[in-house]
């Protein structure tokens, strides 16, 4: 099999961009040396992007763009470049190198970025927008309200545990559930005193807080599901997949092509096998890079399919009977998702 062709036989020069809220650095380096030929700092809007442009063609040749945080400070920018026509790789953050006194430099960073993209042997698209960003926004604002009604949920539980007993009473023995219904309908009466009716109006706030986020939750998994419907509804139809985690491997995916293989979606995942041998003895542990989010999906899948799927029910048990241990069977089980998701994605549906 013939070697693909590295990125310094491909382009003449790589444009790393260090990206921050305020102004993105940019260094062009050349291919062949990796030496930085020029710097600029350039405000993050579209007159600073077209400035970037006008100064990236001062500098001949095949070029393609290396950014850092293509999908959150350099989101805008990777979006105009796209739309220019420019070619556009994602990079994770590259290692940094030790700095004395905390000192840094974003043009350090920019050219450290584009020799990084040198240095791969294989490299990301940028995501794209259309369904896959609406998933993503929908599923942070569901993530941040889930969050935020857990929050008020510990503080009622904490403030109903120090609530003088005639508010204790009302909920001892009750669900969350039912303790957010109850709260939510207190009424300070005449009898109480100071204390006690401070406490009961805090739980009624907390209380209609949670109700208010999970409403929002739930709004925004409403509006998941008819974007997953409409652009791959068989991911649904897959044993162990819901909408939200339907969104959350869409999110992670993007679009066909953009990661290279099944493998490569595994490692994304955090679910390819790390080697831990020792000695005669070789053994695979969890990966806990990757994209954890992505990862935490495939974790659910493979909850829900261990409990009421017939066929990775089978799987577990022959795993089993090969000696192996609950944590390298859930290794096996997840990286084994990630496989037919990919070629699921990739491809379409796969007959049965």
């Amino acid at each position: 099999m013939n070697a693909m062709p590295s990125l310094a036989e491909l382009v003449d020069v790589v444009i790393g961009v260090d990206t921050h809220k305020h102004t993105h650095t940019a260094a062009v380096v050349a291919a062949t040396t990796g030496g930085v030929l020029a710097e600029v700092t350039v405000a993050t809007d579209p007159a600073g992007y077209d400035q970037l442009l006008r100064w990236a063609g001062g500098h001949g040749g095949a070029r393609v763009w290396a950014l850092e945080g293509a999908g959150g400070y350099g989101a805008g920018l990777a979006r105009h470049l796209c739309a220019a026509g420019e070619q556009v790789i994602e990079l994770d953050r590259p290692a940094r190198a030790a700095r004395r006194h905390g000192a840094k430099s974003d043009s350090l960073d920019a050219a450290r970025a584009a020799r990084e993209a040198l240095g791969r042997q294989h490299l990301a698209q940028v995501k794209t927008d259309g369904p896959r960003a609406h998933l993503a926004a929908l599923m942070a604002a569901r993530r941040s309200a889930v969050e935020a009604a857990t929050l008020a949920q510990r503080q009622l539980h904490a403030l109903v545990v120090a609530a003088p007993e005639v508010l204790r009473a009302a909920f001892r023995g009750r669900s969350t559930a039912t303790m957010t219904t109850t709260a939510a309908r207190l009424r300070a009466r005449p009898a109480w005193d100071g204390h006690t009716a401070t406490t009961a109006t805090v739980l009624r706030a907390l209380a209609r807080r949670v109700i208010t986020l999970q409403a929002e939750a739930r709004g925004h998994e409403q509006a998941m599901a008819v974007i997953v419907r409409a652009w791959r509804p068989d991911l649904l139809e897959a044993p162990g997949v819901g909408v939200i985690v339907a969104a959350q491997v869409l999110t992670s995916w993007s679009h066909p092509g953009r990661i290279r293989s099944e493998a490569a979606f595994a490692m994304l995942a955090g679910t390819a096998p790390i080697p831990a041998s020792s000695g005669l003895r070789t053994r695979h542990r969890l990966n806990r890079t990757g994209d954890r989010q992505l990862n935490r999906a495939l974790h659910v899948i493979a909850l829900s399919r261990t409990r009421y799927h017939q066929p990775t029910r089978d799987y577990i048990e022959r795993r089993r009977a090969q000696g192996k241990t609950d944590r390298e069977i859930r290794r096996c089980l997840k990286r084994y998702i990630a496989r037919d998701l990919f070629r699921q994605l990739e491809h379409g549906p796969q007959p049965a």
